[in-house]
């Protein structure tokens, strides 16, 4: 719903207390006033910079820049029969004031009587305890594509507008900017290439999301063919992702468990490029904070941004590192990580957004249980070590990056993950010595945690799915080692 239509129905049903959260105050102001103008309300604009103006100020009286004269003043204005509208921008600022605060309140309680509405619009919410039941929050959305086009359109001249098949690679890009964002991405566009194309919204967009400090754009050039195997995964994502604007069900994701080194992280980061959205990559440690509420709203803020730039592949890595803590969480920290965690549960399992999610796991048994329910994710596969076949897919692969012979004697790798592979291969090219010399330096993981990579290919086994074959994951359990019993020493045979 567009922002003066919602504001319409808040002010006939009588809200007299509105926040609107915006990071746009000045099409947010623009839209406010047209609506205004459009059902002949009066109104007053108000920011600690110019003061108070508008059709309902008095341009006799000096302009109130004080906060406190301002939100007095509306209680002044005449009452016509007619509402009269005071837009306050950036007040959040001067709510630590007991004075402004209990003015907000009396004339917010006044307001219903006369027809006077406050609105408070500031890019957060940060309500004290004594407005939070007197103020409606309502969201000024980031441009739908529509507008996005709107924008682009009067930007760019009618010769340097792209044909319909590039419009929509276009909007892909521009989706989650603001109006004045896009408007200087567009512009960007134009200087450096002459038209409007994603490669320069791309750029700006990932400046944008590196501001937030939440997420950030990969745009990298991995691609499917440098990752050898995982023929069940690629398949499955691909008939996920399939475009088709006949399709009612949009795709949840896959949480990818594995042992380490398998590819998890490179697979995630070449699904976007392989087709043909931006991959986002959210730092879920980066999402905790110091102040009180400061982790939620972090958490919101970044899930609303997620949304905003559909169609996306979101990427989240060694997901239970971030949350590992939460299973204690009332005891250490107030109960925030299992606050933070239900809020990504909630949205996992209710998001309506065309955003493919890709977890990454390397230890099970940290991750809350409730995360792999059903409908949090498509489903759950697990990147076991490669076999014989993926490995000689692999082995020829780095070969042949790193410039090395392929005809030399390659080294027994029964263990080895493909990163391992690729160290051999990185480390010959750079020391100058055989595969089978630099392979002395490489220390497979499933022999350094041998442990940990059995328990896991135990829990995964019947559990999970198979990333390379399909079907459910089957793991072969090594045999138990006989347990040799320390018989007690006969003190008489010394």
């Amino acid at each position: 719903m567009r922002l003066a239509d919602e504001m319409q129905e808040l002010v006939r049903a009588g809200f007299s207390g509105i926040w609107i959260r915006s990071c746009e105050p000045d099409d947010a102001i623009a839209e406010l006033a047209q609506l205004c103008h459009g059902q002949e309300w009066h109104w007053n604009q108000w920011d600690i910079d110019v003061g108070l103006r508008g059709s309902a100020s008095n341009p006799t009286e000096p302009s109130a820049i004080d906060p406190l004269a301002a939100v007095r003043h509306l209680s002044s204005v005449p009452s016509t029969g007619q509402p009269t509208i005071q837009i306050m921008t950036n007040l959040h600022r001067f709510l630590g004031s007991a004075e402004v605060v209990q003015a907000i309140l009396h004339q917010v309680s006044q307001g219903k009587v006369h027809q006077r509405f406050l609105v408070i619009l500031a890019p957060v919410v940060q309500l004290p305890v004594e407005l939070e039941r007197v103020f409606t929050v309502v969201e000024h959305e980031l441009p739908s594509r529509e507008q996005l086009e709107e924008i682009a359109t009067a930007i760019a001249a009618e010769e340097e507008f792209p044909e319909e098949h590039e419009r929509e690679r276009i909007l892909d890009a521009a989706c989650g900017l603001s109006r004045y964002e896009a408007e200087n991405a567009f512009a960007l566009s134009l200087v450096r290439h002459g038209r409007i194309e994603p490669s320069a919204i791309w750029q700006l967009k990932s400046q944008t999301l590196l501001k937030s400090g939440l997420l950030s754009l990969h745009r990298g050039g991995e691609s499917f063919s440098e990752l050898g195997g995982l023929a069940s995964l690629k398949q499955f994502c691909f008939q996920a992702l399939r475009p088709n604007s006949n399709r009612i069900v949009k795709p949840k994701g896959v949480l990818l468990l594995g042992v380490p080194g398998t590819g998890k992280s490179a697979f995630a980061k070449a699904l976007g490029r392989e087709v043909g959205r931006p991959t986002l990559t959210l730092d879920v440690g980066a999402l905790m904070g110091g102040i009180v509420g400061q982790t939620e709203e972090r958490t919101r803020r970044a899930l609303k941004i997620i949304d905003a730039m559909q169609p996306a592949v979101l990427f989240i890595d060694e997901l239970e590192k971030a949350l590992s803590g939460t299973a204690g969480s009332g005891q250490t920290d107030s109960g925030v990580s299992g606050r933070m965690l239900g809020t990504l549960l909630t949205w996992l399992a209710d998001h309506e957004s065309d955003v493919f999610v890709i977890c990454t796991s390397n230890d099970v048994s940290k991750l809350p249980p409730e995360l792999t329910r059903a409908e949090r994710f498509d489903a759950i596969f697990f990147l076991d070590l490669p076999g014989k076949s993926q490995k000689q897919a692999i082995w020829q692969m780095y070969l042949e990056r790193f410039g090395l012979d392929g005809s030399q004697n390659l080294p027994s790798d029964d263990k080895w993950t493909g990163a391992e592979i690729r160290a051999c291969c990185r480390l010959a090219a750079l020391l100058d010595v055989s595969l089978v010399d630099a392979a002395k330096n490489v220390v497979p993981v499933a022999v350094t945690s041998a442990e940990s990579v059995e328990r896991l290919r135990g829990w995964a086994s019947g559990r999970c799915l198979s990333a390379e074959s399909g079907g459910v994951f089957k793991g072969t359990t090594s045999p138990s080692r006989k347990v040799r019993r320390r018989l007690p020493q006969n003190p008489e045979a010394n």
